[in-house]
């Protein structure tokens, strides 16, 4: 095998959990191929550079390996290199992220009751 779909590829290479969702990110320009949008029925190589933002994290990585089949996340680090740049700037941008949590983080949903009547108190100026 000498060339392969980009959206399997991007699945076997556990870049994304379905072909559907690599499909879908491709067709939303997340994937580039030498700086270019390409299409999901795109062939890769080995030796192709390709820049992938999933999720958060933006991704540098030369092709070095085909896979017709999605395997253990040990063997789909062996289907590609990632870059030193892209690898450094990863990097600083997670160092980022962390250093700048978003604090709505924490709040999942509706308040408690108790969260409800601490507004409360701190609305009326602390007095109980």
């Amino acid at each position: 095998m000498d060339e392969q779909r980009i959206d399997k590829w991007l699945w076997a290479a556990r870049f994304f959990k379905t072909r559907t969702l690599a499909q879908e990110a491709v067709e939303a320009g997340q994937v580039r191929m030498g700086g270019d949008r390409i299409k999901p029925s795109r062939a890769v190589r080995p030796a192709d550079v390709l820049q992938i933002r999933a999720g958060e994290q933006d991704w540098e990585v030369v092709v070095k390996g085909l896979s017709a089949q999605r395997g253990p996340a040990v063997f789909a680090r062996t289907l590609y290199d990632e870059t030193p740049q892209g690898l450094r700037r990863r990097l600083e941008a997670q160092a980022l992220r962390r250093q700048n949590q978003d604090p709505s983080l924490g709040i999942k949903g509706r308040p408690t009751k108790q969260d409800r009547r601490s507004l409360d108190r701190f609305k009326r100026g602390g007095m109980p």
